[in-house]
């Protein structure tokens, strides 16, 4: 007969990897939590905030369900969206192919432009009405006059031609300076810049659904008299906003915030890019009121998301884990 010290369990404790464990609770994990571990070491900051963002849109769209056409469709389709993102992290993480990276490296852009174009349905998901009577306001107080509308009196075909030029420039600046990082393989600098710039549109396109505005374009629309007629850059640009204009979103302003993160970013990395960029970037901040697309508070108000973007993109990129790593590589690697 044992004895009742033989009938004891006495559990040894053992150390391993800095921390005492002990043999009962030494557990084999299952396959789907390691898998969960991998795929989330497999993302980056950029794709914290961009997870964060689909998430608070599939809170929209499950609250506020009465007020949109088709809920159901929206949280199926971000949720897939969601689900390719993370296959797609998971994928490059452990896979060799250039393609395969290069596409992981790269669909932020076309995320950044799917998401805005989305908010054109969206836009009143939260509130019905229109705000634009505040910044109508604060343009009229702060300049005495209707921006939009006493710009027109200076517009011409070239000058026409200039500013829709300038105000596509946008598109530049998302691409430029993340390339040429990338073509160096500046890789910390390259996340920095698409994680800042992830943060200052979804910045702005949640400000956009908690105060709708529709832009001088619609809502000064009886007071522009003069249609900006232009040649070949102003055809275009009218082409791409017949198909991709959003109506709504105008607050703040997503081509200045998105910009001033490439502008302060060259700043940092690419002091001579800055300069050639300047010019033209102020040219874009004129070019998105002459060209009713915004109002002065819009710009006022991307400058500073886009400031506050980048500053909360940079320190992001600091913490563990923000850089995207490969399954098999090590936190010191």
């Amino acid at each position: 007969m044992r004895s009742q010290r033989d009938a004891v369990f006495i559990e040894k404790p053992r150390y391993e990897a800095g921390t005492w464990h002990s043999e009962s609770q030494a557990q084999p994990r299952g396959r789907a939590s390691l898998w969960i571990e991998e795929t989330w070491r497999a993302c980056g900051a950029f794709e914290w905030v961009s997870l964060t963002y689909l998430g608070w849109l599939l809170a929209v769209f499950a609250i506020f369900h009465r007020n949109l056409a088709h809920p159901g469709l929206g949280i199926a389709l971000h949720l897939t969206v969601t689900a390719m993102i993370l296959a797609l992290a998971r994928a490059a993480a452990g896979s060799r192919s250039p393609l395969l990276q290069f596409a992981r490296d790269w669909y932020p852009l076309p995320l950044y432009l799917w998401l805005f174009e989305e908010l054109g349905g969206i836009v009143h998901a939260i509130f019905p009405a229109w705000f634009d009577r505040f910044l109508i306001e604060f343009d009229y107080n702060f300049a005495g006059v209707h921006p939009s509308v006493w710009l027109a009196r200076f517009a011409n075909p070239a000058l026409n031609d200039f500013m829709q030029f300038a105000y596509m420039t946008y598109f530049l600046y998302l691409m430029i300076l993340p390339a040429i990082l990338y073509a160096q393989r500046e890789r910390i600098a390259f996340w920095t810049v698409m994680t800042s710039t992830a943060i200052a549109h979804y910045s702005v396109y949640v400000i956009a659904l908690l105060f709708p505005v529709e832009s001088p374009y619609y809502s000064l629309a009886s007071l522009h008299m003069k249609q900006l007629t232009g040649g070949g850059v102003t055809a275009t640009m009218n082409f791409i906003e017949r198909f991709g204009r959003v109506h709504g979103a105008a607050f703040p302003s997503a081509h200045v915030a998105g910009s001033m993160v490439a502008i302060l970013a060259a700043w940092r990395y690419r002091r001579g890019l800055f300069w050639i960029c300047l010019p033209f970037f102020v040219c874009m901040c004129v070019a998105t009121v002459y060209g009713r697309y915004h109002y002065v508070a819009d710009v006022l108000g991307g400058l500073a998301v886009g400031t506050a973007g980048f500053l909360a993109g940079s320190r992001l990129m600091g913490s563990d884990g923000a850089l995207p790593k490969a399954l098999g590589e090590t936190e010191s690697a």
